[in-house]
């Protein structure tokens, strides 16, 4: 009987076994080009562009002062005559984050228009700007790829070195905090007007005339906690970041001194910012100066 018994055990657990093997999910193994695990599960790559395209930027060469340049890192309207963008328009989660390091890869986006004027790694050489990022290298870490995306030309304004390596690396680093705690941002930054004042002095152009220095340095940043459906899920007491500095080495290293309001933005440089959002909350948050944490 002992026999018996002993030997339906054995049965009964080879049955459990095979039935725990069965149910068991097989990861498969990362390879060299898998996306990298994310801080948080819930954290995705959302669309660029998702709370609306500023100046109704048209991807046709026709409006060269308004052209629209989409990439997978970004989204900007570029200036052909300038040679800068208007503005670029990023999505920031921790899903866009990894461990790649910065490439310092500086060059010329090849995919503008044939015929238009490419500015290059040395066109800023000996004026006294910082070739200044827009979305910044250090929001794009997921690749080598997304991480050399930040550092085509057309990515670039000349920015003061103080305005660039203080004032607006500060606020870079904060809004990386932000993502952290959980939020994802949608984050736009854009120049506007002709003239400022870097570490060699006071400059309208540089490279022969090709590249504009802008007078004026801003930056909107909405921030939501991970989620879908963003622009609907911005509401009035939702968080809205706007700054405006003078594209100057006056700076102070504090950027939460130069927020002002999106209204103010806007009237700045013509633009329709948040246009995805309802007109009732834009009215709400585009005429609030944030008034939360810097750091």
């Amino acid at each position: 009987m002992k026999r018996t018994l002993s030997r339906l055990a054995g049965i009964l657990l080879v049955g459990s076994l095979a039935v725990s093997c069965s149910k068991e999910t097989i990861e498969p193994v990362a390879g060299p080009t898998a996306t990298p695990q994310t801080a948080d599960a819930s954290a995705t790559r959302d669309n660029n562009l998702a709370l609306g395209n500023p100046s109704g930027a048209v991807a046709d060469p026709a409006y060269y002062w308004n052209y629209l340049v989409t990439k997978s890192q970004y989204t900007m309207s570029y200036h052909r005559d300038r040679g800068t963008p208007n503005w670029v328009s990023w999505h920031l989660s921790s899903a866009w984050l990894g461990s790649t390091p910065r490439q310092d890869n500086f060059g010329p986006d090849n995919s503008l228009p044939s015929g238009w004027y490419r500015v290059t790694s040395t066109s800023y050489t000996g004026s006294g700007f910082d070739r200044g990022h827009n979305c910044p290298s250090a929001d794009r870490t997921g690749s080598i790829a997304d991480n050399t995306a930040t550092f085509l030309m057309s990515n670039m304004i000349p920015q003061a070195p103080q305005n660039n390596q203080r004032t607006w690396a500060g606020l870079e680093n904060y809004c990386r905090t932000l993502v952290d705690a959980g939020n994802e941002l949608y984050i736009i930054c854009g120049s506007y007007g002709k003239g400022g004042t870097g570490s060699n002095g006071y400059a309208t152009t540089l490279d022969a005339g090709r590249v504009t220095v802008p007078a004026r340095v801003w930056k909107v940043v909405v921030v939501i906690p991970n989620g879908t459906g963003d622009a609907a899920r911005v509401t009035t007491s939702t968080r809205v970041i706007a700054i405006n500095t003078p594209n100057d080495n006056s700076l102070t290293t504090t950027w939460g001194s130069y927020r002002t309001t999106v209204d103010a933005i806007e009237q700045a440089t013509g633009y329709d910012l948040l246009s995805a959002v309802s007109a009732s909350v834009q009215s709400v948050v585009e005429a609030r100066v944030d008034n939360g944490p810097t750091s």
